[in-house]
């Protein structure tokens, strides 16, 4: 997905303002496994996926509890740094190699403070994650896990081909047995 397409999913831009965003936007690639946020520090930059699909996860003592998932068109971000700039409380790994565009936060604040559309870009793009935050808190709440996963496969369908069933498993808060049953059921 380009960056043009990635931009208008949040919030369609003049194309003048378009331009002075995507100025500062820059093309990386990482390979899988690479981490590309690490949980207690500042994170500067918001990273849109291109291509690829990277998970969201907090450590314990015991493992990794993956809580989101990110793949082509989404955003891979630490809320927490940008909106407070403090350290996040996730890390977030490739799964895939992946080819992401990057986009400082200060560069975004600059040009909040010149340009308004850009500025109602970045309330949209603001509350879009408030929303999937939303919607992943009240799924973790009142759906069991079978629920949860026929979610996965109606609305990410691409993630049961394409991620290890560990991570799956730990996104659903049980272990690979249980999702074996689950998934042996629903067959």
């Amino acid at each position: 997905m380009d960056i043009d397409q990635i931009l208008d999913r949040i919030y369609v831009l003049p194309e003048a303002s378009k331009a002075s965003l995507k100025k500062h936007i820059t093309e990386v690639s990482h390979p899988k496994y690479f981490c590309l946020m690490e949980a207690d520090k500042i994170i500067p930059h918001i990273y849109f996926i291109r291509k690829g699909i990277v998970r969201a996860y907090a450590s314990t003592a015991e493992n990794d509890i993956t809580f989101w998932f990110g793949s082509e068109g989404e955003t891979a971000i630490s809320m927490k740094s940008y909106v407070e700039d403090k350290p996040g409380y996730e890390s977030i790994e490739l799964l895939e190699d992946c080819d992401l565009y990057v986009l400082e936060t200060e560069s975004l604040r600059k040009l909040f403070n010149e340009d308004i559309h850009i500025a109602n870009w970045g309330r949209k793009f603001a509350e879009r994650e408030l929303v999937k935050t939303e919607e992943l808190i009240i799924s973790r709440q009142f759906k069991t896990s079978l629920e949860r996963y026929k979610d996965l496969m109606t609305y990410k369908p691409d993630l049961l081909k394409r991620v290890q069933l560990g991570h799956i498993a730990s996104y659903l808060g049980i272990t690979q047995v249980s999702l074996s049953r689950i998934r042996a059921e629903i067959k």
